[in-house]
């Protein structure tokens, strides 16, 4: 299942619980180039709205939010040597990390692909 935030993070939610995350195509887009991802630490624990990823580009730098509440099980690595692989594949091999869903329920106060596409257009 396939989720979106109006911060324009994504979320892609496994049935084993645990989530993947990144940002949107959007995102990517209008920050341009990235040049640095700085990631989280694995077992921290985050509540939606938390502030766990910093992306730099030569524009600007941004923050990337938790939209649900959960612990960091894995990041994406490749990114501190490659951060444009988020402006390349930003909802494949640009994800940034991965979460063990505290509380699933609220995936569903997220926006469907649908909902979100109405959203940027």
């Amino acid at each position: 299942m396939l989720k979106f935030t109006e911060d324009h993070e994504w979320l892609r939610v496994h049935s084993d619980q645990s989530a993947t995350i990144g940002i949107t195509a959007y995102a990517a887009d209008k920050l341009g180039e990235l040049v640095f991802v700085d990631l989280p630490e694995i077992g921290r624990r985050v509540k939606k709205g938390d502030e766990v990823v910093v992306v730099e580009s030569c524009k600007a730098a941004s923050d990337v939010y938790a939209p649900v509440d959960g612990e960091v099980i894995a990041v994406n690595d490749e990114l501190t040597q490659s951060p444009n692989m988020v402006n390349t594949a930003p909802m494949e091999a640009g994800w940034l990390f991965k979460i063990k869903l505290s509380r699933p329920s609220q995936v569903d106060g997220l926006m469907d692909e649908k909902t979100y596409s109405a959203l940027v257009e």
